[in-house]
């Protein structure tokens, strides 16, 4: 499904609202680009637009500002949380924030990364452990604060990526987000007995603000080819996913990892890109590409 504006949910009105009279605090949920969005921002429209009153963590203030001035726009309720999620200490103060802002938090994402290409035999002892502090320990961080405040059916989302699958040379931000996976299954068995779920999802090859700033258009046409669906996702796929696992739609489901990658082509070599018409060729005579 496709949408005219980029920086617009293509699934439409939210309908009936799933978030009613819940709070989420949704980190690294601030929006740098102008032109697409970025997952955070997503997640919180999306949320919001389910009624929650939504936190926009980010170390950027004017990034926050961006999704929150889009939520309010919207109609919905929104405050900007600036914190600098390596610290500790602003992982507490956030969490306070949002309290004392709504009241409560029943609902944490947590969505801070670095995707970094990093091998972990390439980088320095500094980067490795700031690699992994800002894909993992982060959420930790956030998790450790957020917890004891959270009451019975809330929910934590954390968002990893398929690069746990990958099976190519290793990288720290893929090392770091394994241990974000495993985080998930441990933290839902510990808070379990407090009635909160956690859970995870898993980004595959979507485009959005970050691919779009990395990746070359070339790029882009041959990773279409590594789902079995044959195209990319967007951040608002990612924000459904987190929608369900979040709302009392998926009350019993916790510990899981919900991969959202178009399919797994396994086996599958990329598809070529279709080869581009002449002005002079009729499209009936260009070859159809075997795959």
């Amino acid at each position: 499904m496709t949408s005219p504006d980029p920086l617009t949910d293509p699934f439409g009105a939210a309908g009936d609202r799933w978030m009613s009279g819940r709070t989420a605090l949704v980190t690294g949920g601030g929006q740098t680009s102008t032109e697409q969005p970025g997952v955070g921002f997503a997640i919180s429209r999306v949320l919001a637009a389910h009624g929650a009153r939504v936190a926009v963590l980010d170390r950027d203030a004017a990034a926050a500002q961006r999704t929150a001035d889009r939520i309010t726009a919207d109609g919905g309720e929104a405050v900007v949380v600036v914190a600098d999620l390596l610290d500790d200490d602003d992982c507490r103060r956030a969490v306070a924030e949002t309290v004392a802002a709504f009241g409560t938090v029943d609902t944490l994402v947590n969505n801070v990364a670095v995707g970094d290409r990093a091998g972990v035999f390439e980088v320095t002892p500094e980067r490795f452990h700031q690699l992994m502090d800002l894909n993992l320990t982060t959420a930790w961080q956030m998790t450790r604060h957020a917890a004891p405040r959270i009451p019975r059916g809330g929910a934590i989302v954390n968002i990893s990526s398929v690069g746990v699958r990958a099976r190519g040379p290793a990288m720290v931000y893929n090392l770091a987000k394994a241990g974000l996976e495993n985080l998930t299954v441990g933290a839902a068995n510990t808070l379990g007995d407090q009635g909160v779920r956690v859970n995870c999802v898993q980004v595959g090859a979507i485009w959005g603000a970050f691919a779009a700033a990395n990746m070359s258009e070339d790029m882009r046409e041959i990773r279409k080819g590594f789902s079995a669906l044959g195209t990319e996702g967007s951040p608002w796929d990612i924000a459904q996913a987190v929608l369900f696992l979040a709302s009392d739609h998926a009350r019993w489901v916790s510990g899981q990892i919900l991969s959202v990658d178009g399919g797994p082509a396994v086996g599958k070599p990329p598809r070529p890109r279709a080869p581009e018409v002449p002005a002079t060729v009729t499209p009936e005579a260009v070859p159809v590409a075997q795959a």
